[in-house]
């Protein structure tokens, strides 16, 4: 908005004010009140000492404690890149440009090296030492009374979280806020669980623990991958990422506890738990299946789990240790190359001092950990003994089956309501169907009537019995698995081995193995078909030589 002034031909130019306009919050911004009074307080303050309207700059529901907001980083930018189109940068109060103490005084005096000065409608002062004082005591009221206003809110807030109410943002995917009670003029609002997007998570948290029916669990780039490849979107449309699906799958509120004030808001840094709130909500995923997830997870990270030797011609390479100090047991061969010994690769690297040192000859502990492995796991009985934890999740999965598609069938039922209601609206005359804004609304309800309709078929078919593991996949996979560790090739021997356990750790008196209901899951719910993998973590590039061949010298 400019105002025209008429400037004689001798006269000099009036000067050219750039207004800047800022409320802290949203709900200002949406209520429209205090940014127009500004708008006209200033206009009237310019008119009144003739000066030019060049720029306007608004920044609504911004903090005024952060300087890194669009409008006034804008604004900065035009002033101190030289010769800037206007000479005056008018606010309603200094507060309104920043209430940092710092940061107000660091802008003014660049803003000054430019000539361009900061003026305040109601707190109009000059430039001379008393008035620089004067600014500056004002700027520290100013901070001060901001962070007042902050912890008065922040307290308000986690009272209103003790007493189990939401404090507004959006709600959790897999939640809907809903209000709860009224309070005078305010409405309290809770979380609740959104029968739609509750299915997702649930699909989430069974793909991460149990597979899709035709391999085993899944980790976050594999169940990312499968949300995408069939159709499932966030809430705003979006393909899944491995980051917010992560963020998604270790937030504690799927289990009925969330933390209110977890994190600093500026430094993202979490805060003492002694100063977190924990306001209970309706669990989507029980605690037990949580749990094992974020165990699972942690089991998997890179930093945790060490990088194991997959290639060469002997079999338990990458498996045996040894039970002292934990190293690797290598090849070791008599000095005729006669003998072939499993041998503590510390010992012989580092002497006895690091570790006392074993052997044991090759061909007995490849065939006491296969043999152990076909007569002793390897059979069903054995193995449904070790699913027996699977098996009553399938149970409790079906028992509150009827529960969930009641839910989705209301959800569904809901929708089809509305869509008619409003299709009669227009059949009757009462809506126009030229209107843009009843199109979309038709559009959004017709797409969360699909939503919901998909995800009651999808909630119906979750039990098919291909789904569920069961005997005759039990009785195959045992059958399968004990034909591949004994019989063939070593290189093929060596992947199923490393398919179905972690390591092989060799003591004096006996061996022990080791591996995880986890990956035996996996495997049964596969038939035995492992899939493919590489090392959790490399310590560091090749110095020499890698795939990207070096050009010759």
């Amino acid at each position: 908005m400019n105002t025209r002034v008429t400037i004689p031909p001798d006269a000099e130019a009036p000067p050219r004010a750039a207004l800047y306009l800022r409320v802290s919050t949203g709900r200002q911004a949406e209520h429209d009140l205090s940014i127009p009074d500004q708008r006209r307080q200033a206009i009237a303050y310019c008119e009144s000492r003739g000066w030019i309207v060049a720029a306007e700059f608004v920044e609504p529901g911004a903090s005024g404690t952060d300087d890194r907001r669009p409008e006034l980083q804008r604004l900065l930018d035009m002033a101190t890149a030289g010769g800037a189109p206007f000479d005056v940068v008018l606010v309603h109060s200094f507060s309104r440009f920043a209430r940092d103490h710092f940061a107000l005084e660091y802008h003014v005096r660049a803003l000054r090296k430019h000539n361009v000065r900061l003026v305040s409608i109601t707190q109009d002062l000059g430039d001379d030492p008393m008035s620089v004082m004067v600014r500056q005591v004002f700027a520290l009221f100013d901070e001060y009374q901001s962070k007042e206003n902050a912890k008065h809110t922040l307290r308000a807030m986690q009272e209103n979280a003790r007493q189990g109410f939401w404090n507004g943002s959006k709600a959790p995917y897999g939640y809907a806020v809903i209000a709860a009670e009224q309070r005078g003029s305010k409405t309290k609002k809770r979380l609740a669980v959104d029968p739609v997007e509750a299915e997702t998570i649930r699909l989430i948290f069974r793909l991460f623990l149990e597979g899709d029916g035709t391999g085993g669990p899944m980790g976050v780039k594999a169940v990312a991958a499968w949300l995408n490849d069939h159709g499932h979107r966030t809430r705003r449309g979006a393909r899944w990422g491995i980051g917010p699906l992560h963020k998604l799958v270790t937030s504690t509120v799927y289990k009925g506890e969330y933390r209110f004030n977890r994190k600093v808001w500026k430094t993202k840094q979490d805060k003492p738990e002694t100063e977190q709130i924990l306001v209970p909500v309706d669990p989507i995923i029980d605690a037990p299946a949580f749990d094992k997830l974020q165990k699972n997870l942690k089991a998997r990270n890179p930093k945790v789990t060490p990088p194991r030797t997959v290639t060469g011609p002997i079999l338990l390479t990458g498996l045996a240790t040894c039970a002292s100090c934990g190293g690797g047991m290598t090849l070791r061969t008599g000095k005729s190359g006669r003998y072939r010994y499993y041998a503590c690769a510390t010992c012989a690297q580092k002497g006895k001092s690091a570790c006392k040192g074993r052997a044991i000859p090759m061909d007995r502990l490849d065939t006491i950990v296969t043999d152990r492995l076909a007569t002793d796991l390897l059979t069903p009985q054995r193995v449904h003994k070790l699913l027996e934890a699977l098996l009553e999740r399938q149970s409790a999965r079906s028992a509150d089956h009827a529960e969930r598609i009641t839910a989705l069938r209301t959800k569904l039922l809901d929708a089809e309501s509305r869509l008619s209601r409003l299709y009669q609206a227009i059949e009757t005359g009462i809506a126009d169907p030229a209107d843009a804004t009843l199109k979309d609304r038709i559009a959004a309800v017709r797409t969360e009537r699909d939503i919901a309709q998909a995800t009651l078929d999808r909630a119906l078919t979750e039990m098919r019995p291909e789904a569920r593991i069961s005997a005759d996949k039990i009785d195959a996979f045992t059958a399968t698995m004990r034909a591949n560790i004994q019989d063939g090739p070593t290189p093929f021997r060596r992947a199923w081995l490393r398919a179905m356990i972690d390591n092989v750790e060799v003591d004096d008196a006996e061996i022990r193995i080791h591996g995880r209901r986890t990956v035996l899951e996996r495997l049964v719910m596969g038939n035995g078909q492992a899939a493919a993998g590489v090392p959790s973590f490399v310590r560091k590039w090749r110095a020499r030589q890698d795939s990207n061949l070096w050009p010759p010298d």
